[in-house]
């Protein structure tokens, strides 16, 4: 395992020798980071989570316990991924071929769920691959996501469907005569084609 001397690894968790961890980030009890995953700096892999094989996270995540992140998923800057939260990555499950043969690696194609910067997945949430969650976007605690997200959407249900916005600071937007407004920090965001933008979105 490729670490920095600030990393912290506590001894029953099972890194791979060639996942690579990031200044400052923290593996915690019974966890599982596989080959070839790479961790960006200030992230935390709770008890028991799973880290697949190949799977990229940015900097400053956060996977809770238990949560499964199947490869080939990709997690941008900042993303949170709640308790028994499951990023799936196989469409079409089968143990078996049609001829009753057993599957093997080569006979399906891992897809990966793409989190953007700043999303967050609330517990036991699954996300059904492929999908994309959109930056800032907030998907609620057992919600079922089967399409791709649009940034600062707030999710909820089986299947997921948008309820409302969200804004950087996690809070449901209040509407406007002009737009949105976030209650915490005052920031306003506008509907634009479609997609919202806030003030400091680039």
């Amino acid at each position: 395992m490729k670490r920095t001397p600030d990393v912290r690894v506590v001894d029953s968790a099972d890194v791979a020798d060639t996942a690579v961890i990031g200044s400052g980030s923290s593996i915690w009890h019974l966890a599982q980071v596989r080959e070839g995953a790479v961790l960006g700096e200030n992230c935390v892999v709770g008890r028991g989570a799973y880290i697949g094989t190949g799977v990229r996270l940015g900097d400053n995540c956060k996977v809770q316990n238990y949560a499964l992140v199947y490869e080939p998923a990709q997690l941008a800057d900042g993303v949170f991924i709640g308790p028994a939260v499951v990023l799936t990555n196989d469409t079409y499950p089968r143990a078996i071929n049609p001829d009753g043969s057993q599957k093997s690696a080569d006979d399906w194609e891992a897809v990966g769920v793409t989190v953007e910067r700043g999303a967050a997945i609330g517990a036991r949430a699954v996300c059904v691959a492929p999908v994309t969650i959109g930056a800032w976007s907030t998907i609620a605690a057992g919600a079922v996501v089967t399409k791709d997200v649009p940034p600062h959407a707030l999710m909820a249900g089986v299947p997921a469907r948008q309820i409302g916005w969200v804004g950087r600071s996690g809070r449901r937007l209040e509407e406007t005569s002009d737009g949105f407004t976030c209650p915490a920090t005052g920031e306003r965001y506008r509907l634009i084609d479609g997609n919202l933008r806030g003030e400091s979105d680039a």
